[in-house]
């Protein structure tokens, strides 16, 4: 669990870089805010899919059960 706020902050972070970039080339401008918007809650939805998926250790819990008679 603790590496999930990691990886979301990684995602995150590049995710701003590949905004930059399409800012700087101008592609964001031809889109218009309204699918830039859309695009952003999109990725950032997926992320944090990706980093909940990925958290954790898949375990196999045993019970010991003790019958009393």
């Amino acid at each position: 669990m603790k590496w999930m706020g990691l990886y979301l902050l990684g995602y995150v972070i590049f995710v701003a870089g590949v905004i930059a970039a399409l800012w700087k080339l101008g592609v964001i401008e031809r889109l218009g805010t309204t699918w830039t918007v859309i695009g952003l809650v999109i990725v950032v939805g997926i992320g944090i899919m990706i980093a909940v998926t990925s958290s954790g250790e898949k375990r196999i819990v045993q019970v010991d059960e003790k019958i009393k008679s």
